[in-house]
């Protein structure tokens, strides 16, 4: 009697538990969707929110909205959630945890992290030492976002003026020069907003140059490819009164624009690519 009372107990038990278990029960697909959402590095989430936004030929959704989220997320990144700690400005490398002797700071590369690349977005990494400089470059077709990780940098940016504006030059290997419009210059400092050039405003060709050591987060969409007529140009630039005579400015001062000739890659722009060391991704 007790063994029958005993069987019926433990099915009235297993009934319970079932019970129970199934009003806990979370879909397999949402339970994912939950642990990606509080579990996941934010380099895993900025890899998940870029692969939902962009295509090959740019965004894929409103603009407006999706470089609102973009750069939400990316304001909340710091040198840590990417695999590096921030570089004291009395270290001349700029990357010191690379096991670099210390020489001469002019000597030192720009490291280059590459974090993921696809035909749709590239996400890398630029740390720089004290005074490197990436020379003045253009991102065709692209919208290219910039976070500031640590450190000090100076941008100077410009957008080509519409309808294109293009002389002769005399200059030695100069053949002609097109005006530009000054966007930016200035100083920022982390931590600070992200930056946001599109194809043809936002500051699309711009320098940066190192004040202390600093480091950059990149994600360019779509990524550089010279097949698609997306090859990087160097450029150099005069001041307006070089080549301005007989030019008409119709809106601001002639100080606000320049003349930016094409060159060849700079002999001086010092890279190497380095290992990114930080939360891997799930693709």
């Amino acid at each position: 009697m007790f063994s029958e009372i005993q069987k019926v107990t433990d099915k009235a038990m297993i009934f319970l538990q079932q019970k129970a278990l199934s009003a806990l029960y979370i879909p397999k697909q949402n339970l994912h969707m939950a642990m990606n959402n509080t579990n996941s590095p934010k380099v895993q989430l900025l890899y998940d929110l870029c692969k939902s936004t962009f295509t090959p030929s740019g965004l894929s959704s409103a603009p407006s909205q999706s470089v609102h989220k973009l750069c939400s997320l990316l304001d909340t990144i710091v040198p840590a959630d990417v695999g590096l700690k921030e570089e004291s400005p009395n270290d001349d490398r700029g990357h010191g945890f690379f096991g670099m002797n210390r020489v001469a700071r002019w000597a030192h590369p720009i490291t280059y992290l590459d974090i993921h690349e696809c035909d749709s977005f590239t996400m890398c990494i630029f740390c720089f030492p004290t005074s490197a400089v990436i020379p003045l470059h253009d991102h065709p077709g692209m919208t290219v976002f910039s976070k500031l990780l640590y450190g000090s940098m100076h941008v100077k940016a410009y957008d080509w003026v519409e309808p294109a504006c293009i002389k002769e030059s005399q200059e030695p290997g100069c053949p002609q020069v097109r005006l530009a419009r000054l966007v930016a210059d200035k100083v920022l400092t982390a931590p600070c907003g992200t930056s946001v050039l599109y194809p043809k405003s936002g500051g699309n060709l711009h320098c940066f140059t190192a004040v202390t050591p600093c480091a950059v987060l990149d994600v360019l969409a779509p990524p550089y490819r010279e097949d698609l007529d997306r090859k990087c140009t160097y450029y150099v630039d005069y001041p307006y009164s070089t080549f301005g005579n007989g030019t008409q400015i119709s809106n601001g001062k002639e100080e606000e624009y320049a003349w930016l000739a094409e060159i060849e890659t700079p002999d001086d722009l010092y890279m190497q690519p380095g290992v990114y060391v930080g939360p891997s991704i799930r693709v």
